[in-house]
């Protein structure tokens, strides 16, 4: 007679694989545990806090409901806010994806392409703080300070050389009527007369160095002389409309003749200032200090005015943020297979045919990957528009998240409409995100 043993439970031979694996899962949640704490008190909680703070009104006291986010569409300032965003969006990763896509392609052709990439990589690390502050001295207007108007001034300069006393102003009582503006006109003058012309408001240091000491040559028939100087004698002293020994002539000074408010001819100041008008016949004339003496010098570019503080400090993030592209796509454009391209080359196709309708083409996952990166970092840029956008433009230059810091903690003290904004900004940026997370996953697949 044999004995049977009962068969085991279905499930007694998994338990100890159910159980094992039920510890694998247990050790790996306590070892994400840290991670997932900071990442809810860090980012979870601030997020849930600032849908629920959006709610309540300024003093966070009064529960408003969907308030803060109609008198967010309301505000002129907010909606300006928003325009400049939607400008960010539309130029910046677009200008960005193309300068690294030609930079990438181009140093695939020099000799020192590992060396011009790292110079074009290295603004990324500097900070924004630092990079802010380098474009708010470019970018000054006073040439003496700003690079790129010391710059541009000197080339227009050279075309169109400025007036030569855009500072000086006729002798008030001393026989000159006018202003800078129209120029200034002597009393009636007969030939055989000298003119003495006294200017001020010239500094001793803008008198050009081959000034030499005022002299009139002297009135003589048939003529009219005179000389413009300086009517200031160093150390004080002297006598005001009267050339003094100590006094400067302004050399290259325009003087014109006119009879009967007709221009006759002109002269030029010389060294002494000096000038002289001969062959004239027996009758009244003028003499008169055209205003082109006295125009004011071309300042420059206004960049950080209200026209173009928005360009200008997109300008500055394309200095930072083109070495970024610019690496990001030269990975990818090392992964295309080259037999391709050189099978192109050997069909007759030309570089840019090439560029075109093989390179391209073959780079779009990794150009949609970086456009929308870059999307997502210009919807939260703050530090280079807070930096570099002086104060009496700040509401020009604004972008969601330094509206969102100025109503917050920048004066406005309203947290309810702050949080209000970003909400809105978390909600413009969550799309993009996902899209690139699906992006890094088909990739990865």
């Amino acid at each position: 007679m044999s004995v049977t043993t009962p068969d085991p439970k279905p499930g007694a031979a998994v338990n100890p694989r159910r159980r094992a694996l039920r510890r694998r899962r247990l050790l790996g949640a306590l070892f994400a545990l840290p991670a997932l704490l900071l990442l809810g008190a860090l980012v979870v909680y601030p997020v849930l806090f600032s849908v629920g703070r959006s709610l309540f009104d300024a003093t966070g006291d009064r529960f408003v409901g969907a308030d803060n986010y109609l008198e967010m569409f309301q505000d002129p300032a907010t909606l300006k806010a928003v325009r400049n965003s939607a400008l960010w969006v539309v130029v910046a990763p677009a200008l960005l994806t193309g300068l690294g896509l030609v930079l990438a392609v181009l140093t695939e052709k020099v000799r020192w392409a590992t060396a011009f990439k790292l110079v074009l990589f290295l603004p990324m690390a500097v900070s924004f703080l630092a990079a802010g502050i380098i474009f708010r001295l470019a970018y000054d207007q006073d040439p003496e300070r700003g690079v790129l108007n010391a710059a541009i001034v000197t080339v227009h300069d050279a075309v169109d050389p400025p007036a030569p006393y855009p500072t000086a102003r006729a002798r008030p009582g001393r026989g000159l009527d006018g202003s800078p503006g129209a120029g200034y006109t002597s009393e009636a003058l007969r030939p055989g007369t000298d003119a003495v012309l006294p200017f001020v408001g010239v500094a001793p240091e803008a008198v050009p160095g081959g000034a030499a000491p005022a002299r009139a040559p002297g009135p003589a028939a048939g003529t009219l002389t005179g000389a413009v100087y300086l009517d200031f004698t160093p150390g004080a002293g002297g006598r005001q409309g009267a050339i003094d020994p100590n006094e400067k002539g302004l050399p290259g000074m325009t003087v014109e003749l006119l009879r009967g408010g007709t221009v006759v001819t002109t002269a030029e100041t010389a060294t002494d200032g000096s000038f002289r008008f001969d062959g004239l016949t027996d009758t009244t004339y003028t003499l008169r200090v055209p205003a082109s003496n006295f125009a004011a010098g071309y300042a420059g570019v206004d960049w950080l005015g209200p026209a173009l503080v928005t360009p200008a400090i997109i300008g500055a993030y394309l200095w930072v943020w083109t070495g970024f592209s610019m690496v990001l796509i030269g990975a990818g454009l090392s992964a295309i297979p080259r037999d391709a391209l050189e099978a192109a080359r050997v069909d007759g196709a030309t570089e840019g045919q090439i560029f075109r309708k093989i390179t391209v083409p073959l780079l779009a996952p990794v150009l949609t990957v970086v456009f929308v990166t870059l999307v997502i970092n210009v919807m939260k840029v703050f530090d280079l528009v807070y930096i570099i956008a002086p104060g009496p433009v700040q509401e020009d230059a604004n972008v969601l998240a330094t509206r969102m810091w100025l109503v917050s903690f920048g004066g406005g003290n309203d947290q309810g409409l702050g949080s209000a904004l970003s909400v809105l900004l978390l909600a413009l940026v969550v799309p993009a995100m996902v899209f690139n997370i699906r992006r890094f996953r088909k990739g990865g697949s």
